[in-house]
């Protein structure tokens, strides 16, 4: 059914190249494929090649695979061309359901028969998306977390028409490609790890908009505070070390009653002008002149540190290579 196994996948289409999909595009080639992309966008290919450019020192820091070149990249004319000889596709197009629905019927149509094609939706169930194809049955989420290149996960997850050995094919995929993957079992809007981080921004917002807390507080109550924790284990995990020796049981004895307590608001807030405002103002001082290139090294040599720290990538780029 398929054109090839996951192992022996060397070409692969990113559709979509913006920060994700562009994000994508990087990681591809740093792990030693072919890899084909397109994008309506007039300044794409300049745009994409900049984005592949700058994530590169990060790359190579983590290690590159055998051949991995920047030079493996292609931007095609259209979209047909990108996705002829794909032996896997990623799509990356805006989140508008219209048209992820048009572009995945286009893929379908286009693509190589047996090819599995992934979204890369941050929320839409690939139910609602695949309404258009002709063969739903080879479309899967495969939802990541930006940037591509350097955030190990992905979740992965079908749809109601789509063939459950497409979802193995693709979770087999993204492992043998070096991603960390969540295989779900059922679809959930926003899938796990956005609907925890929604939760997180919604009480953000009120905050801001309550004037309870600056955005630098905001971001400093997480980064020196369970963020630390986070990045060792998760949020269950955490707690369960909460309860001291009677683990979870105990946590949940001790503080279970709180949870009634007026603590959250997952209602989001009113986005209004003065929400708005606010929040850019503060992302700005709290860049404190950095430029969004700037912010963006100093986030990839963090989260490369924290990986080395806690034990999930080598040491060294050269360690990576023995």
């Amino acid at each position: 059914m398929y054109p090839c196994a996951p192992e022996d996948v060397r070409r692969v289409a990113c559709v979509g190249a913006g920060v994700i999909g562009g994000g994508w595009a990087a990681h591809f080639l740093a792990r030693g494929y072919d890899v084909t992309a397109w994008d309506p966008a007039p300044d794409a290919a300049v745009r994409l090649r900049r984005l592949i450019a700058a994530a590169w020192p990060a790359l190579e820091q983590l290690g590159l695979a055998d051949g991995a070149s920047q030079d493996r990249l292609t931007v095609t004319a259209t979209l047909e061309e990108a996705v002829a000889d794909a032996q896997f596709i990623q799509e990356s197009a805006p989140e508008k359901l219209g048209l992820k629905r048009d572009l995945l019927a286009r893929l379908d149509a286009a693509a190589p028969a047996g090819t599995v094609i992934a979204s890369s939706t941050s929320g839409y169930p690939m139910t609602d998306m695949q309404t258009e194809a002709a063969d739903p049955g080879r479309l899967v989420v495969g939802h990541p977390f930006n940037p591509p290149y350097l955030i190990p996960l992905v979740e992965v997850v079908g749809g109601e028409r789509t063939d459950p050995a497409a979802v193995e094919w693709a979770s087999r995929f993204y492992e043998v490609a070096g991603k960390s993957v969540i295989t779900m079992e059922r679809e959930v809007p926003g899938f796990i790890a956005n609907r925890l981080q929604e939760a997180l921004w919604r009480e953000a917002l009120h905050m801001v908009a309550n004037g309870e807390a600056t955005v630098a507080e905001i971001d400093a109550s997480i980064t020196e505070g369970p963020g630390l924790r986070w990045a060792v284990m998760g949020p269950m995990l955490t707690f369960a070390l909460a309860g001291g020796e009677g683990g979870m049981a105990h946590m949940l004895d001790h503080f279970g009653p709180s949870l009634k307590s007026p603590w959250t608001r997952l209602e989001a807030p009113e986005l209004d002008r003065a929400l708005y405002d606010a929040v850019v103002a503060g992302c700005d001082e709290a860049a404190d002149g950095r430029s969004i290139a700037d912010l963006v090294a100093t986030r990839d040599r963090g989260v490369i540190d924290v990986l080395r720290a806690t034990g999930r990538l080598p040491r060294t780029a050269e360690e990576a290579t023995r």
